[in-house]
């Protein structure tokens, strides 16, 4: 693998912008080629952020021997035959969350990628961010005792015109695959899988989930309870409560701003967990992280590993179902 890593971004989407947009914070990457199914889309894109190769179609791109991996940005529910065509034609693979509709696509991803011998990861950016290793090294420490309970809330009201991948059935729409996903994850970080899993759900008009309420419960005792919403907005934090003190990541507690707040013991005072400003977004760690996986000869990330990824796909298909959410893409598999 080339000192290089030469970057390919197929969809041109918002969150395309700012991964692009973060990726001149990342030493011996580049930018090299973007795609979209319009051309005007594509070229728009390259105006704001240059590459060497601006695509119409997905097909170029792939063929590109000049792009080394690419990044998938596209709706989720397009990721599963996105990353196949990719994988098929040689390149390497970082594609956003949700990895897949479900995890019966997730699987074959990952086995494709296994048979071509390519390196394919899931894109959970928070996996990476300093704050959330920040918390997860308190938690080892024992500066909490045994985690009790945790809870995550991710909601916002969209505003008109709406993102078409929120309400869109056919995009795998809802709160669950585009926000509650965060929530999950949060859950299984610290607490693992669960014992037993139950959701409910709110419809919206075109029937996918526009609240999901979920509950985890665990062997030991603990309980984890998520909502996600698009009904309204709420303040998107995460507790983490143990037997001998409490962690709150506090709003966006996914993203590089969330503030980390530690109350020792049974006592009201608050330590303030300093967290550094950074530059951009936040998306330049896993970036980087996938250019030393490439440059290692890795086919699979340490960070965000495929068990990692089956697991948190497992638990959202078990939620999907206490819930009654479901998509044309799990008929494939009925």
């Amino acid at each position: 693998m080339a000192q290089i890593i030469r970057w390919g971004i197929l969809g041109c989407g918002k969150i395309a912008r700012k991964f692009a947009s973060d990726l001149r914070f990342v030493e011996d990457s580049v930018l090299t080629a973007v795609a979209a199914r319009q051309k005007e889309t594509a070229e728009a894109f390259a105006k704001e952020y240059p590459a060497a190769y601006v695509h119409e179609g997905y097909d170029a791109l792939v063929q590109n021997p000049e792009v080394d991996v690419i990044y998938i940005a596209t709706p989720h529910s397009h990721h599963y035959e996105n990353t196949l065509l990719c994988l098929h034609n040689g390149k390497a693979v970082l594609c956003e969350k949700a990895f897949a509709v479900n995890a019966k696509q997730a699987a074959s991803m990952i086995a494709l990628a296994k048979e071509k011998r390519l390196f394919l990861m899931e894109a959970l950016w928070t996996k990476f961010l300093p704050h959330y290793h920040t918390v997860l090294q308190m938690i080892r420490d024992g500066k909490i005792g045994e985690i009790k309970s945790v809870t995550a809330n991710f909601g916002f009201k969209p505003v008109p015109p709406f993102a078409q991948r929120i309400y869109d059935p056919a995009l795998a729409g809802g709160t669950m695959l585009d926000i509650g996903i965060y929530n999950v994850f949060m859950v299984l970080s610290v607490l693992g899988k669960p014992s037993s899993i139950d959701a409910v759900m709110t419809p919206a008009a075109t029937g996918v989930d526009d609240q999901c309420a979920v509950t985890f419960t665990y062997s030991n005792g603990a309980i984890a309870q998520m909502f996600s919403s698009f009904a309204g907005n709420l303040a998107t934090e995460a507790y983490i409560n143990g037997s001998n003190g409490r962690i709150k990541l506090c709003h966006r507690f996914y993203a590089p701003e969330s503030v980390v707040e530690y109350y020792p013991g049974f006592i009201d005072s608050v330590e303030i967990i300093p967290n550094e400003k950074q530059e951009g977004w936040g998306y330049q760690h896993e970036a980087k992280h996938v250019g030393e996986c490439l440059r290692a000869g890795l086919k699979e990330s340490p960070v965000v590993t495929f068990a990692d990824t089956m697991l948190l796909m497992e638990t959202l298909d078990a939620i999907r179902y206490k819930a009654g959410i479901s998509y044309d893409a799990d008929k494939q598999y009925s």
